[in-house]
């Protein structure tokens, strides 16, 4: 996603790997490779900025993870699937290229932008201490839609008055909620308290976002960016 952000050109830029290493039987990196040339040189792979590609199946930056820590089927697109498949040596797209948001280099490399998640019992020792540490932003994986604790979501009132705070789902898939829930940490209450909610972003990505914006002292359209569809 960080390099999505930043590629303006219509030629792909396309990232692969492997799950298994040359000396193991079924090695995967040279048919990766292959099919990650084949996307590169196909001429439907155009204005659809960074894609991965693994196991045959290609998946745009903005929406793959990595959602296995050994499988072959490491990486997968939560939500929307893969953007399109290798089959007979051919690349099929299932969807037609979305428009795509670029933002020029950033102007700082400095920018702090933490990332925490709520857990059960959790104090707020990290949180009343994120001003004072001089972080510039902070992410957090919330519960289920994007919640967190009451005693959480006082603090975060106070911090978001300084630096922009964004909320995502820890969940691994879906998106945060707008207007569900009400109560104390819930994204409604959250939101009052001038937070950001992540939409389908993962917690991970929407902290690469923040940076970024960050850099670009562009940090005041994030609300913009976190509107888009996945």
């Amino acid at each position: 996603m960080f390099l999505d952000y930043l590629w303006p050109y219509d030629t792909p830029l396309v990232l692969t790997g492997a799950m298994r290493s040359a000396a193991q039987p079924g090695a995967d990196g040279p048919a990766n490779l292959l099919d990650a040339c084949r996307v590169a040189l196909a001429q439907n792979s155009r204005q659809r900025g960074v894609q991965v590609v693994m196991n045959g199946q290609i998946h745009q930056a903005c929406s793959v993870r990595k959602t296995d820590s050994l499988a072959l089927q490491a990486f997968s697109s939560p939500v929307v699937g893969p953007a399109g498949l290798l089959l007979e040596d051919r690349v099929h797209y299932l969807r037609p290229p979305g428009p795509r948001t670029v933002l020029p280099l950033p102007q700082q490399t400095t920018q702090k932008v933490a990332l925490l998640e709520a857990s059960l019992s959790a104090d707020t020792l990290l949180l009343e201490n994120i001003l004072a540490l001089d972080y510039d932003g902070l992410v957090i994986g919330g519960f289920g839609a994007g919640h967190i604790s009451q005693r959480w979501a006082t603090m975060i009132e106070h911090v978001a008055e300084r630096i922009p705070v964004i909320i995502a789902t820890r969940t691994g898939s879906g998106t945060t909620a707008r207007a569900s829930y009400g109560f104390g940490g819930g994204e409604m209450d959250l939101m009052r308290k001038g937070a950001s909610m992540a939409g389908f972003l993962c917690p991970r990505k929407a902290r690469i976002l923040l940076w970024l914006l960050l850099g670009c002292q562009r940090q005041h359209e994030l609300a913009q960016y976190l509107n888009e569809d996945i």
